[in-house]
């Protein structure tokens, strides 16, 4: 299988960093899961989102989660922000400290492996 870069450059990632309820971390991922595969993800409905999302726990703090994603535009994935907070998910319940703790960073990928190295890395 070729290998790719995990995002482009010129894109930006969302990148949140949050914690959730001691002994919910399972409830919270199936709930999770639940909202993100569902029809009613506003997220999945931006031309802006490049590359999915994907939840991320840490190896060494259960409690302690990541969500990352690669999209074309900052104001794009912003602009749907107060929507999200609208319809009130179920697994923002098991988050500590609530909705205002579920708050992206965002940063710009400046730098990404070009075609042409990972193909002859593909020997």
């Amino acid at each position: 299988m070729a290998q790719e870069p995990l995002a482009t450059r010129g894109n930006f990632l969302h990148i949140y960093d949050f914690r959730v309820t001691p002994g919910k971390e399972a409830e919270f991922i199936r709930l999770f899961e639940e909202f993100d595969y569902g029809p009613d993800n506003p997220m999945h409905k931006s031309s802006a989102q490049v590359k999915d999302g994907v939840l991320c726990r840490d190896t060494t703090d259960p409690q302690r989660f990541f969500l990352i994603a690669e999209w074309a535009s900052i104001e794009k994935h912003a602009a749907i922000l107060p929507i999200l907070k609208e319809m009130k998910p179920a697994f923002i319940q098991h988050i500590e400290g609530g909705p205002a703790a579920f708050k992206p960073k965002y940063v710009e990928v400046v730098s990404s492996t070009p075609d042409e190295i990972l193909k002859k890395a593909q020997g």
